[in-house]
């Protein structure tokens, strides 16, 4: 019984079915997977598949999830004179920026999915939680995809909204909790200021930072929350 976090999947079902099994994940395991588990790779749609159908594998909503579900859900209706003239300049640009940042094999393997099989999918995406927190052992961890923008020690988790935890990465050279650790995904770890170490997870003032770069042609990372053991595909 272990439970373990992953994140920035970004559509790679190879490296992510290589992780499943090189960590040996069961029935009595938890993922939590924090997010960007679409765009970019061309396998979205296999991973969120294998991943509804495992109560144990909890996902946490990232930037790209939410870009996709707005689009995705306009592009699932019906074609007719109203639906076209609905698509305002707001509506346009999101999609138009969403393909920019790696939509597009996306909405290919959406495209692809019965109607049946795309609604199955737009209602996961809507269950995704915005954080969880987790106790291991004699430790607190704070699972969230991108940070806590306008961070304040005294703000609660629920007086934080979407856009402050899935767009903005923290500063990973400040302490936000002392007694417990923030886990984040979202930026790769090369791009963290001051990491001597940028193919692996960034662990520093209580920040442990789990994108390697996946989406980037780098590696998948997963850390289990545990014993802090480290997994690389």
């Amino acid at each position: 019984m272990a439970t373990y976090c992953i994140s920035d999947i970004h559509g790679d079902y190879a490296k992510y079915n290589k992780m499943l099994n090189l960590i040996s994940f069961g029935s009595d395991d938890t993922l939590y997977v924090i997010g960007d588990v679409v765009d970019r790779g061309s396998n979205s749609m296999a991973i969120l598949k294998h991943m509804m159908k495992y109560p144990n594998i909890i996902p946490l909503i990232g930037n790209h999830e939410y870009m996709a579900l707005q689009c995705l859900n306009i592009l699932s209706q019906e074609i007719t004179v109203e639906s076209v003239d609905g698509m305002t300049d707001d509506i346009l640009q999101g999609l138009s920026e969403w393909i920019g940042v790696g939509g597009q094999p996306t909405i290919d393997g959406f495209q692809r999915l019965s109607k049946e099989e795309q609604q199955d999918i737009l209602d996961y995406l809507g269950e995704f939680e915005l954080y969880e927190e987790v106790e291991c052992g004699d430790k607190m961890y704070v699972l969230v995809h991108a940070g806590l923008q306008n961070f304040n020690p005294e703000r609660t988790l629920w007086d934080y909204d979407l856009s402050e935890m899935i767009f903005t990465s923290p500063d990973y050279s400040e302490v936000y909790y002392p007694d417990k650790y923030l886990v984040t995904g979202h930026l790769p770890t090369w791009a963290i200021s001051g990491n001597d170490n940028p193919e692996k997870i960034y662990r520093k003032y209580n920040h442990i930072a789990i994108d390697c770069g996946c989406g980037y042609g780098g590696k998948l990372a997963t850390i289990c929350l545990d014993d802090g053991k480290e997994y690389y595909v």
